[in-house]
């Protein structure tokens, strides 16, 4: 027997009763084996075996886990930090969004700031972007499927686990042909305004896995209502930050706004 050194608690196994700290080893070879040989193993197993759930069955693995079958999953809200932050990398580095909008904007003729920087936030930041919306977008499915059982909190954990597959469909389907087509500015636009269109198709087949029991009619009507309410509350987000922004600003925000010569 041996005393926490955490709680303090009587420990007669490998963990204390109370507290659940492992017993104490002295930190050896061994100790440091071991520990990498856990990490390693137990990280890829859980991350890889939800990764391949997600992509094959996205809405029954989110309601998988939220009725209680945990032990082999990662953590949804881990793994959605995980693939945006893989994403922002591919985005940045690998294909090199900024220069790739430049081209875009000199075909599109887009010459001022407000557009330029616009753009280029979301084009680079999507998936990070949608990260921060999930409390909001769970608020209005929270709302939109509120007689189906779920409470709010269980449609953040829902809703992240539509965000992975959206995120990890983009880095096997959009980024590739993202990639290949990055030279050629027409259909690199096409591309990128296409792989927008994916997210109402891929909404409503998320949610009738999840809610495998109810109609597909009544899910579209409650996605719809969703996409709509959101639209709303987005442009009027947007002239709220307008107009703010010129109170802030004051004189300087017509430069901002106006065309570059």
């Amino acid at each position: 027997m041996s005393q926490c050194l955490n709680c303090e608690e009587t420990i007669v196994a490998n963990f204390c009763p109370n507290c659940g700290q492992k017993k104490f080893k002295r930190i050896d070879r061994k100790y440091l084996i071991d520990e990498l040989q856990y990490s390693v193993i137990h990280t890829n197993k859980g991350f890889f075996y939800s990764v391949k759930k997600i992509l094959l069955n996205p809405g029954k693995t989110a309601r998988e886990f939220i009725d209680g079958n945990r032990v082999n999953h990662y953590k949804p809200i881990l793994m959605a930090f995980t693939l945006v932050g893989i994403t922002t990398f591919v985005s940045y580095k690998i294909l090199g969004l900024q220069n790739i909008m430049k081209e875009v904007y000199a075909a599109m003729k887009i010459n001022d700031n407000v557009s330029h920087d616009v753009i280029t936030f979301l084009s680079s930041y999507n998936s990070a972007m949608m990260l921060a919306f999930i409390p909001l977008v769970s608020a209005f499915s929270a709302i939109a499927f509120r007689k189906w059982g779920q409470n709010y909190y269980e449609h953040i954990i829902m809703n992240t686990y539509g965000l992975c597959f959206y995120t990890l469909f983009s880095l096997l389907v959009i980024y590739p042909v993202m990639y290949l087509t990055r030279h050629e500015v027409q259909t690199f636009m096409t591309v990128s305004m296409l792989s927008s269109t994916v997210v109402l198709p891929i909404m409503v087949w998320f949610y009738k896995q999840f809610y495998y029991e109810k109609s597909l009619v009544s899910i579209i009507i409650r996605v719809l209502l969703m996409f709509v309410a959101m639209f709303i509350l987005f442009v009027i987000a947007i002239f709220a930050s307008v107009i703010l922004f010129v109170i802030i600003k004051g004189p300087e925000a017509a430069a901002y706004f106006k065309p570059k010569q």
